[in-house]
């Protein structure tokens, strides 16, 4: 299938707009990959450090140049529970690099943080600058240079982001990446938002809202509802990054252990001591950039990844915007349901067909680029598979995805979308730039009109909404949320008190420079604004009963006053003293000094 022309004319743009730092890019990675092993040319001291610990048959394949060797990046700790399934990963990639000839380190352990733990938590302000921290963390492993590929072990929100800006930056080296999978479904998400909701009304107590809680996040593996975690497993199976068939399957079951095994072996096969020589810088490239924004839209993916795509792309070279972004959103149907944007979890959405089933559909419209380098090989339609079992319970068979969604409501075809559009579209206007996730928001509650209601802190608006000052219509303008001022935390405590005000027929948004990610859900919200409050952007020009004007449909984001009288008042400039200091963040000053905007991927780098 030849890819949709709008398809092709984005992605040239993109391509013209990159030249000037891909093609040097490129140049770069390719003249280190042609160096060949680098255990060849370190001093016998240099080597003997590097494999002092390894057992006999390891040290005698490492002290050669010619035994494949991986370096394993690992996220595990065994406090949260996607990344507690890794504890077992490393000795299963050994053991499969053993029978291949080839050996496994661990290279580096990377930190992991839960946005769920740390939400609404003074923590919350070092999770977005942590997507950094871990690719400058990876990148002080794979520094000692003894690797032929590397296999990135991590599932979450700012994960997999550091991890890929981490392989993108050391790209001459083959890189998959082998998740832990989602945990098995618990209480439907639905009915934990609606306990939350009588949370925040006061309806039931903190008992009852921990046993909702406990039973939603039970178990080993990510949370189910589709939001970055999630949304970064769909990315790197569709930008060609995991072996096929392998985003979504359960932790701690024969089929997710061969699969762990299988990325193993793949990765020892495409090393440049081989036939099938497949650097990382080489398979992220324009075509599957393109390919995994259009996954993103046609999933109902997290917002979050409006930052961290661009940072991604960033390190191999591309220049992506938040106006390609949205323009791939407005010819991407939505073809997922999976809460937020509908109540099934990605357990559903995996039984129903999931990524075999997804891509090939958007394969066969021409919205995906399939002539593109894989880590599986060349072509993303070897990725329209199922994964499987052989009965001996090693060997991973490939079976053709299924031919018909096996649950339409949750999973459906190109001509029969849920939504012409993927929902995620850039907002421009007099208050700058931000973005808006609307699949799950109602098209009537696309429009808002209304006075400004200002906070400075999330926990000054739920104090305003306990006092029933908020039963009414309103835009809650909660700024100096961005990077620059407080690292940007996500703002969900917000999100239960938004819902219950909808509820109860009152016309309500969000404008905020800080972040909702994917489960900002039915509440029409404005984030990530750019300018910040911080750096002087009119967000910080707003007083309480400004009518400001979020559409939606229209793309625009406007505060209906006066441009005089606007360029006129005094930026806003509270104390953000209490930023600054506890929980580490005394530590991460220099990242809120040094960081970009969020349209350019909120990076230090």
């Amino acid at each position: 299938m030849t890819v949709d022309p709008r398809i092709a004319e984005i992605t040239d743009r993109i391509r013209e707009r990159s030249a000037p730092t891909r093609e040097p890019y490129v140049a770069r990675i390719m003249a280190k990959g042609a160096e060949g092993p680098k255990r060849s040319t370190l001093t016998c001291g240099n080597l003997a450090h590097g494999f002092a610990a390894c057992g006999p048959l390891d040290k005698s394949r490492l002290s050669g140049d010619q035994t494949p060797n991986l370096g394993i990046i690992t996220a595990y700790n065994d406090m949260l529970s996607a990344h507690q399934p890794f504890e077992r990963y490393p000795e299963l990639i050994r053991e499969a690099a053993r029978a291949m000839g080839g050996t496994a380190q661990v290279a580096s352990g990377v930190p992991a943080m839960c946005d769920g733990v740390t939400q609404g938590q003074a923590g919350m302000e070092l999770s977005l600058f942590s997507r950094d921290v871990i690719a400058m963390a990876t990148a002080v492993g794979l520094s000692h240079d003894m690797f032929d590929a590397a296999v990135y072990l991590g599932v979450c929100d700012k994960i997999v982001p550091g991890l890929t800006i981490a392989a993108l930056t050391f790209g001459h080296l083959p890189a998959i990446f082998v998740p832990a999978g989602p945990m098995t479904s618990g209480l439907p998400n639905d009915e934990k938002s609606r306990i939350r909701q009588l949370y925040a009304e006061g309806k039931v107590g903190r008992e009852e809202l921990l046993a909702a809680e406990s039973q939603s996040y039970h178990g080993p593996g990510t949370c189910t509802f589709y939001g970055t975690a999630n949304s970064n497993q769909m990315l790197m199976e569709i930008m060609g990054l995991h072996t096929p068939g392998s985003s979504f399957v359960n932790p701690n079951t024969p089929l997710r252990d061969a699969l762990t095994r299988e990325a193993a072996k793949r990765a020892l096969s495409i090393t440049a001591l081989g036939n099938e020589y497949t650097p990382a810088g080489l398979v992220v490239d324009e075509r599957a950039v393109v390919n995994g924004v259009v996954g993103l839209h046609a999933t109902g993916g997290s917002t979050n990844h409006t930052m961290h795509l661009v940072a991604m792309a960033a390190a191999a070279g591309i220049r992506l915007t938040w106006q390609d972004i949205s323009d791939l959103s407005d010819i991407t149907p939505l073809l997922a349901r999976v809460y937020p944007n509908g109540l099934a979890d990605v357990n559903h959405f995996q039984a129903a067909g999931g990524m075999g089933f997804l891509i090939r559909e958007l394969l066969d419209c021409g919205l995906l680029h399939e002539d593109v380098r894989t880590a599986w090989g060349h072509g993303l339609r070897a990725y329209t598979v199922e994964a499987r079992l052989a009965p001996d319970g090693e060997t991973v068979l490939r079976e053709a995805a299924p031919a018909h969604s096996g649950d339409p409501k949750v999973l459906t075809t190109a001509d029969q979308p849920f939504s012409s559009n993927g929902g995620l579209r850039m907002l421009k206007g007099n208050l700058g730039k931000a973005v808006i996730k609307v699949s799950a928001v109602r098209p009537e509650r696309r429009i808002v009109e209304a006075p400004a209601k200002i906070f400075h802190d999330q926990n000054d608006m739920k104090a305003a909404f306990d006092s029933g000052e908020l039963n009414r219509d309103f835009v809650a303008v909660v700024r100096f949320q961005g990077p620059r001022s407080n690292g940007m935390p996500e703002l969900h405590k917000l999100t239960p008190l938004l819902g219950v005000l909808l509820d109860r027929g009152h016309k309500v948004a969000l404008v905020t420079d800080g972040r909702m990610s994917g489960a900002s859900g039915k509440v029409p919200a404005a984030i990530h604004v750019t300018p910040e409050a911080k750096a002087g952007g009119m967000i910080a020009r707003l007083v309480d009963g400004d009518m400001v004007r979020l559409d939606a449909d229209g793309g625009t984001l406007e505060i209906l006053v006066d441009a005089d009288e606007l360029a006129a008042r005094p930026l806003a400039d509270p104390d953000l003293s209490g930023n600054e200091f506890g929980m580490g963040r005394e530590l991460f000053a220099t990242f809120r000094a040094a960081v970009g905007t969020a349209d350019a991927g909120a990076s230090v780098f």
